[in-house]
């Protein structure tokens, strides 16, 4: 059987999954009779939720006498670890781009792996019923691209086609006719190369990825690269630093459809996943020939963010979940760590702490969200950046940023970038909107999108991804707002919300429980304010017309997560629990805040 691996790669939101869906409706997944949803590789409740693609997936389809194994990737900066690991298994890669948007700072992170590991990428222009769909404008632009990654000759003559994966239609030109798919099958035939299968030879793969299965353990996902892999077949698994594992495979797995189907043997080239390894990790080479070399290794980008993680100390600890010591939280990070290799934890000795590291906030965010809904509770602190030492120099990552927004709003922006250390590379207005790039250390990045979305109305898109490692830039101002913080331990009440609503914005509605040391707002000024959400109001039995004022209180948007961990300062936590998401001081206490503020300032 002929096979063919491809990875469909793309800037988040340009229409990767909504592509698949239609490969695979049109290739013959499904039955007449199924009932077909959307979005069918985004699995995850988050994924759905959040309508972006988190964990990268592979499917097939049968087209005639060959197999398609398709990878679907994430589009998000923070899940780049996702992509550069799948690339490895892939001979070719479908470059998807939004006819109207055009290359974005995942497009050039994305293609730029593709390019190194020699892959000659389809390009395809999706979403080209749009008004302002600029398709050819947009194929000169990825040219562009290409050549600035430092493309060969052959990466350089790229074939492309127009597409509305929405509704199923490629074509390739414009003014071709087109009801379905078959422009973009045909050439995936005749450009993507054939799977080399080798049979003849001991059997080699490398995991790309994780799995889990709740009976069967832990799940090796990869490409076979050479010979036969047999159930039962005894195996080493071979680590980069020399050491040798020996195993069983217990299963074989193969995608079909979105089906995944288990097999008595799998051949060179297909992308598989076995079971029976329970120590096999990303990278490592499985072979039934103890003297095979070992396959290249997988490289990752290091993190570039990290959080403490600690046990929830709070008055109200261990009253909504049911998972709240050291030990559970440290399984969870454990487990965790397995399969996404993007993270990493470190235990702090002496304390109930982990450090635990990522390639973004949204990455981290993610884990968080989904330990809240398994039943932990917990408290996190302040995003942090990752700064390395090289010959004696201080570097931070810095971040590739592209903004749209109205030309009005143009000059805020450049003013709110400016005072984070941000460096203009380009900056185009077209038709009343004004396109920037920018290079900006990642710290001022932290915290900014809520600013941004505020300047511009709501009008304005950011997107970034993580560029390189700079000289330190220097200090930064500070949040430059305070908290207002509960005095008291009880349950708001309406009459103090309405006199505090005027010192600044309140994060709370009448009858929350709250702690002292909570923080029930921001201050509208820049120092912190502690204040009393429970003050009655004096009652007497004196009336007269008009001397009572409506008690108004202007409604509150419960915060994210995402918003949570933007808005905390260095001195501050977020409690995570099933049901609620609350902000505090590290130091509950005034007092104990006075001196620990007093220590910083001696230092």
């Amino acid at each position: 059987m002929k096979i063919r691996n491809i990875a469909i790669i793309a800037h988040v939101d340009h229409g990767k999954t909504t592509l698949v869906d239609a490969l695979l409706k049109q290739g013959g997944a499904f039955e007449t009779h199924e009932t077909v949803g959307e979005l069918l590789m985004d699995s995850n409740d988050q994924e759905r939720e959040r309508g972006i693609t988190i964990y990268a997936k592979n499917t097939s389809i049968m087209h005639g006498d060959c197999k398609i194994n398709i990878v679907d990737t994430p589009g998000h900066a923070d899940f780049g670890s996702e992509v550069e690991r799948i690339l490895r298994t892939v001979d070719c890669v479908l470059l998807v781009v939004d006819a109207q948007e055009g290359p974005m700072p995942q497009t050039k992170f994305v293609l730029k792996k593709s390019l190194e590991l020699g892959l000659k990428p389809i390009v395809l222009l999706n979403k080209i019923d749009k008004p302002a769909a600029r398709p050819m404008e947009v194929v000169d632009e990825v040219f562009d691209l290409f050549v600035a990654l430092g493309a060969t000759d052959e990466q350089l003559n790229f074939p492309y086609l127009f597409a509305i994966a929405r509704e199923g239609i490629a074509k390739k030109t414009l003014e071709d006719p087109s009801k379905d798919l078959t422009p973009l099958f045909d050439l995936l035939l005749t450009h993507v190369p054939e799977a080399e299968q080798k049979l003849d030879v001991p059997f080699r793969m490398q995991p790309s990825s994780l799995g889990y299965d709740n009976y069967l353990g832990r799940l090796a996902i990869g490409r076979v690269y050479e010979g036969i892999a047999k159930l039962g077949d005894k195996v080493y698994v071979k680590k980069p630093n020399g050491d040798v594992d020996t195993g069983k495979i217990t299963k074989v797995f193969v995608s079909l459809g979105l089906k995944r189907v288990e097999v008595p043997e799998a051949h060179a080239g297909d992308i598989v996943t076995i079971a029976g390894l329970p120590d096999i990790y990303v990278g490592e080479t499985i072979t039934t020939d103890p003297d095979a070399p070992l396959l290249p290794a997988i490289n990752i980008d290091p993190p570039t963010i990290s959080m403490h993680f600690l046990v929830n100390n709070s008055p109200f600890a261990g009253r909504e979940g049911t998972l709240v010591t050291t030990r559970h939280i440290k399984a969870r990070l454990e487990k965790e760590k397995e399969t996404n290799v993007g993270l990493k934890v470190e235990e702090i000795p002496g304390t109930d702490m982990f450090k635990v590291s990522g390639r973004g906030e949204l990455h981290l965010s993610v884990l968080i969200e989904d330990m809240r809904r398994e039943g932990f509770e917990l408290q996190v602190s302040q995003p942090e950046v990752i700064l390395r030492e090289e010959n004696g120099v201080k570097n931070e990552p810095i971040e590739h940023v592209i903004i749209d927004v109205p030309e009005e709003s143009t000059g805020t922006v450049i003013d709110m970038l400016a005072r984070r250390k941000g460096e203009m590379i380009d900056m185009r207005t077209k038709n009343g909107h004004t396109r920037i790039e920018y290079k900006v250390p990642t710290r001022g990045l932290l915290g900014f999108r809520g600013d941004f979305i505020i300047e511009t109305r709501g009008e304005g898109i950011l997107t970034h991804s993580f560029l390189c490692y700079e000289p330190f830039k220097g200090k930064m101002s500070a949040r430059e707002h305070g908290s207002l913080v509960s005095m008291e331990n009880g349950v708001t009440v309406a009459f103090a919300l309405w006199g505090l609503q005027e010192r600044g914005k309140l994060f709370v509605i009448p009858q929350t429980k709250v702690y002292e040391g909570m923080i029930i707002g921001e201050s509208s000024k820049g120092e912190e304010m502690t204040v009393n959400p429970m003050k009655e109001k004096k009652l007497s039995n004196m009336r007269a017309s008009g001397s009572d004022e409506a008690i108004n209180l202007t409604p509150v948007q419960p915060m994210t997560l995402e918003q949570a961990l933007e808005y905390i300062a260095e001195d501050e936590l977020v409690e995570v629990t099933p049901e609620n998401i609350r902000l505090r001081k590290k130091h509950l206490k005034e007092a104990d805040r006075k001196k620990a503020t007093k220590k910083t300032e001696d230092k």
